[in-house]
């Protein structure tokens, strides 16, 4: 239909397609609540006033309406389920669009895994906006499946949902204005540049401003979030499954300034997506903690639309995509129903029946059979020096870990896990080019008493990681984890005790979002029956090799410290 045509049912001449009658419409623009219809056609919102007809109606009984949520920053690959399956969580929490970063799953395979995200993502009604993976690899002290260069990520910008560039976390090359990252950043010109500076400040934070990138999601404190907002950076505050920075980060927005703050999930698992919800919690927890409700939907909607430069969404008005959420409590939204394009697409917490296609992709078959490792070449042993050692502490709650120095424990001239003091072996294989790479190191905060772990989900690289308290259980996991095509296992001496595969770039599971929450929670109780008093171990566990985030973490090339941006040795 042309626009003359919905602009004649704008005037009230023709009846809309669908008519939401006695809503309390939550203008996010003016911080106000008032009584309305909505009128919506062809997917729009065409009118927002009283005495609208539709073809359809439905009475809202004064419940309240808002702009469908919007989630700033998020790699859905860290849901471990496919981009359809993501829209089918998030979807009935009022969820309607995300931006996200596959920047997993092209560190793996490259451009071919973000066109599988692209054409996997158009099965659902969800918005599945993406950035361009900046970083890939990330640095050159881990190694990964693929490069992504200014030459193969041009032809992805003709791709219609993709938007900018994606966190441009190897911020020493900014700094150092790095010829490659400058030609990413010149490729993405005029678009959003999603930012990832964690710790960055003072003349530091100046050049990486003037490089065009406005925003960050790595603030863990007020002040770090503060200088970000002063330099004209928006503040994503994260409240994901792994870094929980909701709470640290909430005195720093104000009726001033929250305009320039937006709320993401960046890691969320299944479980928490389906019980607790995804951007929908961070409302709640806002709110509760005391952030006005309009300020918090605000941040959830209208902020991050106009951030990217999405201005046909983000809030309900005449001319917007009509993403609409209803709910009965301003002060604990709980979507109630959902509409996606102007089409219910969830109601009462549940998908409604025939709004997602079903079947494979053609893409899916690109995706498949990606761990190549030579076991030949694969040891776990670490002949001991008379030194202490470094030893890579997990911070609950975080994606930032700390350095200790340990006395080793050294059983026939082998230094060996200490279950004792939490001390475990940890181990990266380098599984994209069989190169027979491994990477020890000891790790402490994940609890087990006996037995390992082991998964293929390791930030960004996506290597083989795995943890244990044993050789024999680490090399019974990993080589478990590698016969699935990737995955998640739990293991005790040469007995698999819980495995979960990941065969979709050893990220993904091909089944629904249901049974991959059903299939985690179990391998959460193995893990536990082992002794670790995380809920979940695999999380914490997937960001020890992330070699971009402070302050000490482990690859396949080694221990890796963050502040001098360089292997360094397992003894001191």
């Amino acid at each position: 239909m042309a626009l003359k045509d919905r602009i004649a049912v704008s005037r009230g001449d023709s009846p809309a397609d669908l008519v939401l009658h006695n809503g309390r419409v939550v203008d996010v623009l003016a911080g106000d609540v008032y009584t309305a219809d909505i009128a919506i056609h062809e997917g729009f919102v065409v009118g927002v006033d009283k005495g609208y007809q539709g073809c359809e109606q439905i009475d809202l009984k004064g419940r309240y309406v808002a702009p469908g949520l919007i989630d700033a920053h998020l790699h859905i690959e860290s849901s471990m389920v496919t981009p359809r399956e993501y829209a089918r969580a998030v979807l009935p929490h009022g969820v309607t669009t995300v931006i996200t970063n596959p920047h997993e799953i092209a560190n793996v395979l490259g451009v071919p895994g973000i066109r599988f995200m692209l054409r996997n993502a158009e099965t659902s009604p969800l918005a599945t906006f993406v950035t361009l993976p900046s970083c890939v690899p990330p640095t050159p002290l881990a190694t990964s499946g693929a490069q992504l260069d200014p030459q193969n990520m041009a032809p992805l910008l003709a791709e219609k949902m993709v938007i900018g560039l994606g966190e441009v976390m190897n911020f020493p090359g900014v700094v150092a204005a790095d010829p490659r990252v400058l030609a990413e950043i010149a490729l993405c010109a005029g678009r959003p540049l999603d930012g990832h500076c964690p710790g960055l400040g003072g003349k530091g934070l100046n050049a990486y401003v003037t490089a065009g990138i406005r925003s960050d999601h790595e603030c863990v404190a007020v002040d770090e979030a503060r200088e970000k907002l002063r330099l004209g950076m928006r503040v994503f505050i994260r409240e994901g499954s792994a870094a929980r920075n909701l709470k640290d980060l909430l005195p720093l927005v104000t009726p001033e300034n929250d305009r320039w703050v937006c709320l993401c999930t960046d890691d969320r698992h299944p479980g928490e997506l389906i019980d607790d919800g995804s951007i929908d919690h961070a409302v709640r927890l806002a709110i509760g903690a005391g952030v006005k409700p309009l300020q918090a939907l605000r941040m959830a909607t209208l902020n991050t639309a106009e951030h990217f430069r999405l201005f046909d969404r983000g809030f309900v008005g005449p001319g917007r995509w009509a993403d609409l959420m209803v709910f009965s409590d301003l002060r604990a939204p709980r979507a109630e129903l959902v509409f996606a394009a102007g089409r219910l697409v969830a109601k009462d917490g549940a998908m409604v029946p025939g709004v997602i296609t079903e079947g494979e992709t053609a893409a899916e078959a690109t995706v498949r059979h990606t761990v190549r490792v030579d076991w030949n070449a694969v040891s776990f042993k670490m002949a001991a020096e008379e030194r202490k050692m470094r030893v890579i502490v997990m911070v609950p709650g975080q994606v930032l870990t700390e350095e200790r120095i340990a006395e080793p424990r050294v059983e026939e001239g082998c230094v060996v896990s200490d279950p004792l003091r939490d001390i475990l072996k940890l181990a990266v294989i380098e599984r994209h080019h069989g190169s027979g790479r491994v990477g020890l190191g000891f790790a402490q905060g994940f609890g087990l008493r006996r037995g390992a772990v082991a998964a293929t989900v390791a930030h960004d690289h996506h290597n083989l990681m795995v943890l244990g308290c044993d050789d024999v259980s680490m090399m019974t996991a990993a080589r478990a984890v590698a016969q699935a095509g990737g995955g998640q296992c739990v293991a005790l001496g040469e007995k698999v005790l819980d495995l979960l595969p990941l065969p979709i770039a050893g990220l993904m599971s091909d089944c629904s979002v249901d049974e991959v929450r059903r299939l985690g929670e179990r391998q959460q109780r193995a893990a536990r029956e082992l002794g670790s008093p995380l809920a979940d171990p695999f999380m914490p566990l997937s960001f020890m090799g992330l070699e971009v985030i402070p302050s000490l973490k482990l690859t396949d090339k080694g221990y890796v410290d963050i502040g001098r941006f360089s292997v360094v040795p397992l003894y001191v």
